[in-house]
């Protein structure tokens, strides 16, 4: 695709990297098939190819309108597109290129300002979260329903083995996971010990960087990005084997750690070594020897893989067929590489389209009859869960208990 990126744009690492993905850009529209918004809406500006050209176009000096940015807020940033592409080109990193300009050069009305600048100053803040989570269990009847049906029932401290092996990795602190969900990392933990692997809490480390970062706050995402490798480097240091995450859409921002901060003299090289030893939990325990995860008694399951998992990591298949060596029976699923919905804070932002995606998805799900969904993400879980008919787990839930 021939770009004439104007001067503005010009020589900034933005403009550079838009440019290099849009001339891998033929056009071609298999992208679009793929795309979950551009089934339900049937517009080609809400596919990838036609959210390109309102990219290609800003980048070449038109006015950015507010036509540009609702289009590009209607992007799950699924990047099922990516799979579906033959040419290789990066539509997320494009579109995240594209969401930091906007939000400069485009200022959202007020209500809506508030709104993102909420969700991006309370959820990566555990400490933030906890007292609006209490409140919102107690209030549960007068809360609008998006959030109400998102709100899982409190759990208790969840038991964390000791630290006891020579082999060691780290976990990644997180955000909303560990204030809605604890059971989750403690389970993997549990199932690493099992596996001679002790994972260790780093209590300083917390958000990805991901909620703030894919809303369009890239310093802001970065800082967070700083601040987990802060946190692991001393470990890193002497000797941690990996750093493993639990929840996929935080595992996939880990994993660009190094291209994210490359420019960065202090953090590049500490930040491309996060990167290589980043780990999604299924690549770790599928590594391992699984004789001691053996399951009591099979379970039929319907795993839905999230995006983050198949399309941004590349992992598609890999905790399916974990769980099938495993003993589980795994039901199947109708579009399996479409998205649930969930996508970061889209769920919340979007809740209409969100709502529509995740009962197509779950219709999919519970077809097969299985007993119990299975996911890898908490995103994806909370959102399931929101509408299922049936319990919603973390996959390395139902590994804790054979």
């Amino acid at each position: 695709m021939l770009t004439r990126i104007d001067p503005q744009f010009g020589g900034t690492p933005e403009g550079e990297g838009a440019e290099a993905i849009l001339d891998a850009c033929v056009h071609c529209g298999f992208c679009t098939a793929a795309c979950p918004t551009y089934r339900l809406l049937g517009d080609e500006r809400d596919g990838p190819r036609g959210r390109i050209y309102l990219i290609k176009a800003m980048l070449e000096g038109e006015p950015v309108t507010e036509r540009t940015r609702s289009h590009l807020d209607r992007c799950l940033g699924c990047r099922a597109c990516e799979s579906a592409c033959p040419s290789g080109v990066r539509y997320g990193r494009l579109a995240d290129i594209a969401r930091g300009i906007i939000e400069e050069r485009a200022p959202r009305p007020a209500i809506e300002r508030l709104k993102r600048k909420s969700l991006r100053m309370i959820l990566p803040y555990p400490s933030r979260l906890v007292p609006w989570v209490g409140l919102a269990r107690r209030s549960m009847p007068l809360l609008p329903a998006v959030l109400r049906n998102k709100l899982p029932p409190a759990s208790g401290s969840p038991s964390w083995p000791p630290v006891r092996h020579r082999r060691t990795m780290l976990a990644l602190g997180g955000c909303v996971q560990p204030v809605l969900a604890p059971s989750i990392d403690a389970a993997a933990a549990r199932v690493l010990d099992r596996l001679g692997i002790s994972l260790i809490r780093v209590p300083a480390s917390g958000c990805c960087g991901a909620l703030s970062y894919h809303l369009g706050a890239h310093e802001e995402g970065l800082d967070f990005m700083r601040r987990n490798i802060d946190a692991w480097w001393p470990a890193i240091e002497a000797g941690a084997e990996a750093v493993v995450i639990t929840a996929s859409g935080c595992g996939l921002m880990v994993k660009e750690y190094g291209e994210l901060l490359s420019r960065d003299p202090a953090y590049a090289e500490k930040a491309a070594r996060v990167s290589a030893l980043a780990r999604d939990l299924g690549e770790v325990v599928a590594a391992e020897d699984w004789t001691p995860l053996a399951p009591l008694a099979p379970r039929r399951i319907a795993f839905h893989s999230p995006c983050t998992l198949q399309h941004g990591q590349r992992l598609d298949g890999v905790v399916e067929s974990l769980l099938q060596r495993l003993g589980f029976e795994l039901t199947p699923v109708a579009d399996a590489a479409l998205c649930c919905g969930s996508a970061g804070t889209y769920s919340l932002l979007q809740p209409e389209l969100s709502s529509q995606l995740r009962d197509d998805k779950l219709r999919n799900l519970e077809a097969g009859g299985p007993e119990v969904i299975a996911t890898a993400n908490i995103g994806c879980l909370l959102q399931l869960a929101s509408g299922a008919r049936r319990p919603v787990r973390h996959w390395v839930e139902l590994l804790d208990r054979c």
